[in-house]
């Protein structure tokens, strides 16, 4: 990987193994009007195929841009495989539980409306559009997929049964959450869930425990917001991950 550090990152979904990419409007205009970046500059440029590589503004116009891509930085990595499955809360903490979620390296974004679900719609490319600047903005290589928002009752219909579903039961019903995950092999693929503002209603927390391939867990004795529970569980799932799978864990970087 090359020395020198690149602040500037974008994540560009096609194939980065080309001399010259192009970028869209919206990407050129941030480059060029908000970055004020000029011909010449040097930034970054990755996703999870192609790892990441240097690239040099090559040239821009109106509403385009064009980048040389030069030598390669990173080669792709292995993540686990841990989707986070939530119930929509309000939209300042939905972007924020979309955006640390990306950071903690989530590979799977699911918001799911439960009995007690207050928020009844879900703006599907905003959290896209915020997945992917937490990505830039971690040096993580790959953007979570964020999937369609749907009932819970439809989306455990259609369980891929080879997933492990953790279900944080806010009743006090499961192990603590270190306890379950550490007798797991979680290099096989997870997720975890968490319920809404209000809880789950007693009858959908009876019936999601049933299934077999749930398993239940706890978060301690307080009462946690569920962004905090999201991200609390997340980190812990994570740090037992990448200690078991002999990945580097994430590094701390302080940032705006």
């Amino acid at each position: 990987m090359a020395a020198d550090r690149i602040e500037t990152r974008l994540y560009v979904p096609t194939s980065l193994a080309v001399p010259t990419i192009g970028l869209d409007a919206p990407r050129a205009h941030y480059l060029r009007h908000v970055l004020r970046l000029q011909k010449g500059a040097r930034i970054a440029v990755f996703n999870a195929t192609d790892g990441e590589h240097a690239a040099r503004i090559d040239g821009f116009g109106k509403g385009w841009c064009t980048l040389a891509v030069e030598e390669k930085r990173r080669e792709p990595a292995p993540e686990p495989d841990l989707w986070l499955v939530f119930a929509p809360i309000k939209r300042a903490r939905l972007d924020f539980i979309a955006e640390k979620a990306t950071e903690l390296g989530v590979s799977g974004l699911w918001p799911v409306f439960t009995q007690h679900t207050i928020v009844s719609r879900v703006n599907q490319e905003r959290l896209v559009t915020t997945s992917i600047e937490a990505a830039e903005q971690s040096e993580r290589l790959s953007i979570p997929q964020v999937f369609e928002p749907a009932k819970l009752d439809d989306v455990l219909a259609r369980w891929p049964q080879e997933r492990r579903l953790i279900i944080c039961d806010e009743s006090g019903g499961g192990a603590p959450i270190a306890d379950v995950l550490a007798k797991q092999d979680l290099a096989l693929p997870h997720a975890i869930l968490i319920g809404p503002e209000g809880g789950f209603a007693r009858a959908e927390l009876d019936a999601i425990r049933k299934l077999p391939f749930v398993t239940p867990v706890g978060l301690g004795p307080r009462v946690l917001r569920a962004d905090t529970a999201a991200l609390a569980a997340l980190a812990i799932f994570q740090a037992l991950a990448h200690d078991r799978l002999g990945s580097p864990p994430p590094r701390f970087i302080a940032r705006s």
